[in-house]
């Protein structure tokens, strides 16, 4: 779980909401551009979330994702946006070799990606409109940045400690990038909900929570299932591995392990 605040003092030129959607509550703050076109564009955001639960939820019985997987409907027969995540779920599958998977227990389910790239989807929507300086979105923890919320001023990331309730294990600064994300998966909130792809049951990991910072959230809410599954020492060698991405990985005997290049993104 993380929380997004700004480096200095809040400022009155936002526009902030907050939406339950897909089991969780999403978390808009925009600052800048002119307040209608700003909310025109949040209710526009707001509705992709729900068309993306609608499409992909394995809940539903009448989603896309559902009925693709019964096979009553083809690919082709769905809207773009199911073509676009299992093509993206199929990458994240390949670059993390089978850790991160579409698939539970035989079955077709991309939720694990959905979250990240509907949330990202939703950030860039607002950072089109005109003046819009900064966005954060935060979907149930896992945070898409672009821009700043002030010039001189940066979006920073609270890291929730999952061994002491209350307590951060870092703080992410977005400092000299447009666009950071932040997501972490772990035990804490959930339980063991993380599955290891090859045996189809929890991931039997030494890990409590895995903190992945990069570019999109899209691809870090993947990195952070696939590398707990993978557990600290395979997990830390892989992300390091991977290009504009730091981690942060927690161990349940409460051992602290980073990627070489976390310290610049901390404060």
């Amino acid at each position: 779980m993380a929380d997004t605040v700004a480096e200095q003092a809040e400022t009155p030129a936002a526009v902030r909401h907050a939406e339950e959607v897909m089991g969780t509550v999403f978390s808009f703050d925009v600052r800048g551009g002119e307040p209608d076109a700003v909310r025109a564009a949040l209710a526009k955001a707001v509705a992709g979330l729900h068309r993306a639960d609608a499409l992909f939820s394995t809940y539903r019985e009448d989603s896309e994702v559902s009925r693709l997987a019964r096979g009553e409907l083809t690919v082709p027969e769905c809207a773009p946006e199911v073509a676009e995540v299992l093509e993206l779920a199929a990458e994240a599958e390949r670059v993390s070799e089978g850790w991160f998977s579409p698939r539970y227990q035989g079955s077709l389910d991309p939720t694990g990606i959905v979250k990240g790239w509907a949330a990202e989807r939703a950030a860039r929507v607002l950072a089109a409109v005109a003046g819009v300086r900064g966005v954060s979105v935060n979907g149930g923890g896992d945070v898409q940045l672009l821009g700043a919320p002030e010039p001189q001023r940066v979006w920073r990331v609270g890291v929730a400690d999952p061994l002491r309730p209350g307590g951060l294990a870092a703080v992410i600064s977005a400092a000299g990038t447009a666009e950071l994300a932040v997501a972490t998966s772990g035990t804490a909130e959930r339980g063991a909900h993380i599955v290891d792809p090859r045996t189809g049951h929890s991931a039997v990991t030494d890990l409590v929570a895995v903190t992945v910072v990069g570019p999109r959230l899209t691809w870090v809410d993947c990195w952070a299932t696939a590398a707990f599954a993978m557990g600290s020492r395979a997990g830390l060698a892989w992300l390091e591995s991977l290009p504009d991405v730091e981690a942060l990985l927690i161990t349940a005997g409460d051992e602290v392990r980073c990627t070489g290049g976390l310290a610049a993104r901390l404060g």
